[in-house]
């Protein structure tokens, strides 16, 4: 039977408040990484990156953070349908740390939170029908109205044929059994809880949980007596997480020995963080428990993703994607600590981008010297150079009209005002981080590049243009590249992409090989851009072999924007046909050919900020307008073809 959903993902759904400080208590955090969290939600994160379908069954606040929660899972793949706004409810958030390898200190904030508001009315039964498998979280369990929800929601389960799984994810002060800031505290024995828990154990097709978590709801601290407890109230598969040592899981009677199930041995990793972990091994387990594979398929994803996310900072960012873990359960990595292996950590970033372009037409206005240069001439300052960014960004706008794929490069310098305008409006924003004219590459922010990237909102994209000639003597090189390094290394930090813009010095010569021989150093260098930045191309075979050594080097690359170098409109028209047919060009990235005359208006008195906004706007949606013919032109040939 064919199902719109693989899962859907019932209960907590939060914003996870991580410490940035590593090794220290939670009361010394001086910064905190906003997260998606909530286990149900990270699950629902680990499925779809595992490529499968799921939905969240849910409540936020109709605030901010709901906000966050709803377009991050969004942002994943995750259905929010029936992710519900909660008009009285704020959205749950939780504070964590990293103290040492066994301390992991948290503090939930969740009192009267939207995700307990969950009822019956949030769904119905086709809603539940529509997946193969539902997935409750024991913490739903533990208050009245959300018990008597989710019973609701196994019970439509069981009677259309969806599978019912159990994550006992037991947090006792979440059962009021432990004082608020017990937060970490893992087992409290309770009778009265595995009582209760037992009540919907019958119900379900697939239970999973660590020992401590099989122990309340076996109500028994002997492993090998609460499993048999359990089998004695359920025919499901009893997954046991057992931390570094993998998992064992039994789908028939319970042995005398625990060690005679079916056991998944777990992968020798570092931990990091554990936070997050059983949420990761959830997902590993049901990506094939889901599909009918073998149980040892099961357990080998699941431990590997276990594993993945015990070695990085977070639990819903942490988790791995399909083809990260399969390469992971291919070929392992050369180091204990994961998230020091460069080759896995770059597969893992470059997997997991949630925001997607397949077309870019960006207005480009990131200049400051060539501005001031001309600012300088007219006797104009700083403040009318900034007064012309906002005259270009309306411009951007009106040129634009409701075409997807919009962006622009805009420094935060002369453009700091206008950058709050066109960023969180759904077009690629970049900034620049180079240091105008530099050669070596220098950065404007100096050594402390990450620092200030820090500050930026997480869509904004890293722009680094660099003067660079293969042919540049050895010494220069390794500066350059070891600055593009740093970028790298910033932007990973930071959670932002980055762009490489390379522009060979105008005094020395290029042929056809000069950019891609660029490309080659870079990549040779460890260095990854998520785009490329680069000059025309003069014919089909320079484009060719750019997307060979993308293909070859990073084929998870978003693409290479074409720039403009202030040629005419007609030299940038020739321009786009030849980069047109050529999949790995996504788009342009031009600037003052739309802006240039209209700037040296402006500054010398000679034309108004209407005439300029006009101006660049006509200029910027011809090129659009060049751009998509071309790219037509490609698709009416290759229908001509056939």
């Amino acid at each position: 039977m064919s199902r719109q959903f693989d899962l859907i993902c019932v209960g907590r759904a939060a914003v996870d408040l991580y410490g940035d400080q590593i090794g220290g208590r939670l009361e010394d955090m001086q910064s905190f990484s906003k997260y998606l969290g909530g286990s149900p939600a990270n699950t629902a994160v680990g499925v779809a990156r595992l490529g499968l379908k799921p939905a969240m069954l849910t409540r936020v606040g109709d605030e901010h953070n709901g906000r966050f929660v709803r377009e991050a899972l969004a942002a994943e793949g995750v259905d929010v349908g029936h992710v519900k706004t909660d008009p009285k409810r704020l959205t749950a958030l939780v504070f964590l740390g990293i103290q040492d390898r066994e301390t992991f200190p948290l503090v939930f904030y969740r009192d009267n939170c939207a995700d307990m508001g969950i009822s019956a009315e949030d769904f119905d039964a086709d809603f539940i029908a529509s997946a193969t498998g539902l997935l409750i979280s024991g913490t739903h369990l533990s208050q009245p109205q959300t018990y008597k929800a989710c019973r609701l929601a196994m019970a439509l389960a069981k009677a259309r044929g969806t599978r019912v799984v159990l994550d006992i994810d037991y947090r006792p002060v979440l059962w009021g059994l432990t004082s608020p800031g017990m937060g970490e505290q893992r087992f409290v024995p309770s009778s009265e809880v595995s009582a209760h828990l037992q009540t919907v154990i019958p119900e379900c097709d697939l239970v999973v949980g660590t020992e401590e978590e099989i122990h309340i709801a076996g109500g028994s601290t002997d492993t090998l007596a609460a499993l048999r407890r359990l089998r004695e109230l359920t025919k499901a598969v009893l997954v046991v997480k057992r931390g570094p040592m993998g998992c064992v899981v039994f789908d028939g009677a319970i042995p005398a020995d625990i060690e005679l199930g079916h056991k998944g041995p777990g992968f020798p990793v570092e931990v990091f963080n554990v936070l997050g972990a059983g949420d990761a091994f959830m997902a590993g387990f049901l990506r094939g428990w889901l599909r009918d594979e073998p149980l040892a398929e099961c357990c080998t994803w699941a431990n590997a993703c276990g594993a993945i996310v015990v070695s990085r900072h977070g639990c819903a960012p942490a988790m791995a994607s399909w083809e990260e873990l399969q390469d992971f359960v291919r070929n392992g990595s050369p180091t204990r600590r994961l998230r020091e292996d460069a080759r896995l950590e770059h597969l893992h970033r470059a997997t997991t981008r949630t925001r997607r372009w397949d077309e870019l037409v960006v207005l480009a206005f990131d200049h400051r010297s060539q501005l001031e240069e001309m600012a300088a001439r007219h006797g104009a300052g700083s403040g009318r150079i900034s007064q012309f960014k906002r005259l270009i960004a309306e411009g951007a706008r009106r040129g634009a009209g409701k075409r997807t794929g919009v962006g622009v490069i805009l420094d935060g310098r002369f453009g700091e005002e206008v950058l709050p305008s066109v960023t969180g409006k759904g077009w690629w924003v970049a900034r620049p981080v180079e240091l105008p004219g530099s050669r070596p590459l220098a950065f404007e922010a100096g050594p402390g590049l990450a620092l200030e990237m820090r500050t930026w909102p997480a869509e904004h994209v890293a722009k680094c243009l660099v003067s660079y000639h293969p042919r540049d003597d050895a010494a220069l090189r390794a500066v350059q590249l070891d600055s593009l390094a740093l970028l790298q290394q910033a932007s990973t930090a930071t959670g932002h992409e980055f762009l490489v813009e390379v522009i060979p010095p105008r005094e020395m010569q290029r042929d056809p090989t000069t950019l891609v021989t660029a490309m080659e150093q870079i990549y040779a260098a460890g260095i990854y851009p998520d785009w490329w930045k680069l000059p025309p191309c003069d014919g089909d075979e320079e484009w060719r072999s750019i997307a060979s050594v993308i293909h070859e080097r990073d084929r998870h690359c978003r693409g290479v924007l074409v720039l403009g170098l202030e040629a005419s409109e007609q030299e940038l028209e020739r321009s786009f046909r030849i980069a047109a047919p050529h999949a790995i060009c996504r788009g342009f990235a031009v600037g003052r050919s739309i802006f240039a005359d209209a700037a040296a208006l402006w500054f010398a008195g000679a034309a108004t900020d209407e005439q300029v906004i006009d101006d660049i706007s006509q200029r910027y949606a011809r090129l659009i307008t060049r751009w998509d013919e071309a790219r037509a032109g490609v698709a009416e040939a290759a229908q001509s073809i056939f």
